[in-house]
């Protein structure tokens, strides 16, 4: 079993950067995809960005390409989402997902969730 713990979340200006990090317990967490969601209020939990196990592969929601990174550091149980040229409408609160099977775009593709870090971008 896997927990996740995510943490950096806070209050920026548009145009700022955040970084947000996912630690997890668990050996074998470098055998886990991982993925970042996030919901706004009033809104569904969508799909940010996902990393394969190994790191190799990283795939992003067309909202967010090319102003965030993820990455992970397996020594560490660490995945970090780098947020850059913050919008407002990235204000929600973000969650860290993994899961043993490959990564994936829909909630039900992660069987771990963090409890989520609140990211508010004012304009």
């Amino acid at each position: 079993q896997v927990q996740l713990v995510e943490s950096g979340g806070g209050l920026v200006q548009a145009g700022g950067s955040l970084r947000l990090s996912c630690a997890a317990s668990g050996r074998t967490f470098s055998r886990y995809a991982t993925g970042w969601f996030r919901q706004a209020p009033g809104k569904e939990r969508e799909f940010v960005a996902a990393i394969t196990w190994s790191g190799a592969n990283t795939y992003y929601a067309d909202s967010v390409k090319g102003r965030f990174t993820i990455s992970r550091d397996n020594a560490k149980n660490t995945v970090i989402l780098q947020m850059n040229s913050l919008k407002p409408e990235d204000t929600a609160v973000y969650y860290c997902a993994a899961d043993r099977g490959g990564f994936g775009y829909v909630m039900d593709d992660y069987a771990y969730w963090g409890q989520g870090t609140q990211v508010t971008v004012s304009s």
